[in-house]
């Protein structure tokens, strides 16, 4: 009970953050996600039941550590990203996103109360493919490359999650090393959210990574997969130039498409 009454503490404080900007300016909310189902409502579920306290345009996000998000949906299903054996949320998800550069980004025991457990790579050369409905949640996944230990490229050893719900389009850039073609940024269609790698040397270079986020152009972007102030402040110093950079003081936000930013930014979630 304490947890929970921490999360919904957590949740409201993030709402009344997010709430002192403007609506999101209309140039964000013309275009809509690809395939997302136009006007059907989430899964009505009881407030009293509701592992946090979302309204049914929100989705909670909680930064776990390194580069694994706990999405929330209002109705309620729960989705762990880069799920591995080291650093896991404390609830059990209701779906698991992998992928292989790292054993920080996958999982070879994962908890058998995920009822969907799903990998960002296939076979050596073979592209991974999901596009699956749970829920009040669309997932579907864009494949990318990685390079392997001999500083080659691994096809396919990567995958860009993105999950549709509330009207939002959130993405998980999980470990990518290259900057994004055409046709990724086709198929990735609009992104509100972004969850970013901002290392800068295990993932892609920090201009190549700036350029993939100028591409997406989000209104929000949370970065991950930092290893300290200083590597984080290397990012954020070249974020500033074209974002808006504030600091989270839980690992919590609630986002949904009225609360997003006129001008794009950047929010530091604390974590490990």
């Amino acid at each position: 009970m304490r947890m929970r009454a921490s999360l919904f503490r957590s949740m409201a404080a993030a709402i009344a953050a997010l709430c002192l900007t403007p609506p999101i300016a209309s140039s964000f909310a013309s275009d809509s996600c690809p395939g997302h189902v136009a006007g059907s409502p989430p899964r009505v579920i009881p407030a009293a039941v509701r592992e946090a306290a979302l309204q049914a345009d929100q989705v909670g996000i909680t930064f776990v550590g390194h580069a694994t998000f706990l999405i929330e949906s209002p109705g309620g299903v729960r989705i762990a990203t880069d799920y591995n054996d080291f650093i896991r949320p404390a609830a059990t998800p209701d779906v698991a996103t992998m992928n292989r550069a790292h054993a920080t980004h996958h999982s070879y025991a994962p908890d058998p109360g995920i009822r969907h457990v799903l990998r960002g790579w296939d076979a050596p050369g073979k592209a991974a493919r999901h596009d699956l409905q749970v829920g009040d949640v669309r997932i579907r996944n864009i494949p990318t490359n990685i390079r392997d230990e001999d500083g080659g490229t691994r096809l396919y050893g990567n995958s860009i999650f993105v999950f549709e719900t509330a009207g939002l389009c959130i993405a998980h850039l999980g470990h990518l090393h290259h900057p994004l073609e055409p046709e990724h940024l086709k198929e990735l269609g609009r992104i509100d959210v972004v969850l970013v790698p901002v290392d800068g040397s295990w993932t892609l270079n920090l201009d190549d990574m700036m350029g993939v986020l100028t591409a997406l152009n989000p209104p929000l972007a949370l970065p991950m997969h930092y290893f300290g102030p200083a590597t984080l402040g290397r990012f954020l110093d070249k974020a500033r130039e074209r974002f808006t950079v504030t600091f989270n003081e839980t690992p919590t936000v609630v986002v949904s498409r009225a609360m997003l930013p006129p001008r794009p930014r950047v929010v530091v979630l604390p974590g490990r």
